[in-house]
């Protein structure tokens, strides 16, 4: 028998008390429901959080917007450049070769090459369209493979890097903009954010180098600096802040938001003016102040341009001026663009926490041989910014030039002169015999975005470019003999040429009789006032005729013209439509 103090009498009494009481010590530490579950999402967030002062997602950022620029660019070229440098261009490259050629004594050599540095001169000139087809379409391709995978090595861009320059070198005026030399070298830059062989967006044995990072800053601040001081130095309108009261009528292609801000009250083009020289002049130098006003200094950047963007077609400029605005935010800046889930940032995370390990990878001879290359990279740039910082110092500053063949380090600047008034030149063709006839009808030609009919909204193409539309901005207010390709579209035009009718909008005789006479009238435009009759009438612009800018001329007055210029006669030219 047991004892009233048997230990299986206990037991019972124990499982008892424990069941109307289970684990009463976790429950009353709280490490169950206290602490430990507010602890552990703040682990799970610390994990999941990118550490500032690494590059690795800001490489794949910087590579897939070159990648961007860069397709936009070669697609330019792939749609433009037949009928402007192609074999029945306005202005051959062939032609323009062949003058190389002689000036550098004849031979296809290394002086023709530092003259031109272009893959043209490699190729059979038999077929120039196909060449220049050919580059465009690989430019194409490499580009959209970057941009797609956000996975980039050397030899892809230094391929992407050879074949604009090839295009560049050549374009002769088509190619004569700011933003070309900006954009080779932006893109030589990116060639060293690469490992030479490995396609990954994240290889390990290639970390970002600094001194790459910092090569893109100091782009950034070339940049709007050199477009700040040559803002001041030039028009007086930039000093007394009046110079946005006329920008958005007079840029060269604006667009439908240029409409409205060019109405906007006299104090916010007080304040816009005011804006534009801090953003160039003044935030620039907090790239050195540390991390913090670094990045602020990349998201005014990068909101500033976006601004531009938003009130006017410059073509690819604004976005190519983001890029190197990027490299102003680190991975910690940047971890929001990626997922946590796979991918870039997964492996950066990953790498950061071998690194807070203690794990790290030994250098490998690459990796030495790397840094060797980075040290170069610094040395060379540093040595080609010394006439680049000296022309920023200069009184007699000039903006848009290169002082290396290569277009490695320029110099950049933007409107340094406003003009106060906008003309444009408007083609018109007649079937009339006489054109001094009072009744002859002469009918408009239209070009795809610039100013004409005055009932048709300015156009939206940012990023994209028509090269011809912008030159006859600058042909508006220079004469015909300054921009004699002018003469050269009227002779074809004459003809009815399709090569360069496909760089207009509309052709009022297609389908009809070749025009016998074509002249160029000069016009002042201004927009119409919203709310006013003429905007009520479907009116974007107001226009009044200054004068005729070239007299009307026909096929057979212009043969000794042509012929003079060594352009083809377009009654010799077989396509004709």
């Amino acid at each position: 028998m047991a004892a009233p103090g048997d230990s299986s009498g206990s037991s019972v009494r124990k499982r008892h008390v424990e069941s109307r009481n289970p684990e009463p010590e976790r429950v009353d530490s709280g490490e169950e429901h206290g602490a430990e579950p507010r602890e552990e999402p703040e682990k799970d967030r610390r994990a999941q959080t990118v550490h500032p002062g690494t590059f690795w997602l800001t490489r794949v950022v910087l590579l897939r917007s070159v990648a961007f620029i860069y397709l936009v660019a070669f697609s330019v070229a792939f749609n433009q450049n037949k009928q402007l440098i192609g074999e029945r261009g306005l202005m051959p490259c062939r032609s323009y070769l062949n003058s190389v050629k002689r000036y550098v004594g004849g031979k296809i050599g290394t002086a023709a090459f530092a003259y031109t540095p272009s893959l043209l001169w490699l190729l059979d000139w038999s077929d120039m369209d196909a060449n220049l087809d050919g580059i465009a379409l690989g430019g194409m391709a490499l580009s959209a493979f970057v941009l797609l995978t956000g996975a980039a090595n050397m030899v892809i861009m230094v391929s992407l890097w050879v074949l604009y320059h090839s295009v560049v070198s050549v374009g002769q005026l088509w190619y004569s903009f700011g933003w070309e030399s900006q954009l080779l070298e932006t893109g030589f830059l990116a060639v060293f954010l690469c490992p030479v062989w490995t396609l990954s967006q994240v290889p390990r044995r290639c970390p970002p180098s600094l001194i790459s990072i910092w090569t893109f800053r100091w782009l950034i601040v070339r940049i709007m600096l050199g477009a700040g001081l040559i803002k001041i130095r030039g028009d007086k309108c930039w000093r007394d802040l009046t110079c946005m009261d006329y920008h958005y009528e007079t840029q060269p292609v604006p667009n439908p938001m240029s409409y409205y801000m060019h109405f906007s009250p006299w104090w916010f083009h007080r304040f816009e003016t005011l804006s534009n020289h801090l953003i160039e002049l003044v935030f620039p130098f907090f790239t050195f102040l540390g991390r913090r006003m670094c990045t602020v200094n990349g998201a005014v950047q990068i909101l500033f341009q976006a601004v531009l963007i938003t009130s006017g077609n410059l073509s690819f400029l604004n976005w190519l001026t983001i890029v190197p605005s990027l490299a102003c935010f680190d991975d910690a800046a940047l971890g929001f663009l990626f997922s946590s889930k796979g991918g870039a940032k997964k492996a950066v995370l990953e790498i950061q926490k071998e690194e807070a390990a203690g794990r790290t990878l030994k250098p490998s001879r690459g990796m030495l041989m790397r840094r060797v290359v980075n040290i170069s990279l610094a040395v060379l740039i540093g040595y080609l910014s010394v006439p680049v910082v000296m022309n920023l110092f200069s009184s007699k500053q000039v903006m848009n030039t290169s002082f290396d063949p290569l277009r490695i380090v320029n110099t950049y600047g933007a409107f340094g002169s406003i003009t106060k008034e906008r003309t444009e030149v408007i083609f018109q063709g007649t079937l009339s015999q006489d054109p001094k006839d009072p009744e002859a009808l002469w009918e408009e030609y239209q070009f795809l975005c610039k100013p004409g009919d005055v009932h048709r909204r300015p156009c939206l193409i940012s990023p994209y470019h028509y090269r011809l539309d912008w030159l006859m901005w600058f042909a508006a207010f220079q004469t015909y003999e300054q921009s004699e390709w002018v003469i050269h579209i009227a002779g074809r035009l004459l003809s009815n040429d399709s090569s360069v009718l496909s760089l207009l909008d509309h052709n009022p005789f297609q389908g009809r009789e070749t025009p016998r006479w074509v002249r160029g009238e000069h016009f002042r435009y201004r927009f119409s006032r919203p709310g006013s009759s003429s905007a009520a009438e479907g009116k974007w612009w107001l226009r009044k005729r200054i004068g005729a800018y070239f007299p009307a001329v026909d096929l057979e007055g212009l043969r000794g013209y042509f012929q003079s210029r060594s352009w083809p006669h377009p009654h010799l030219t077989p396509d004709r439509t």
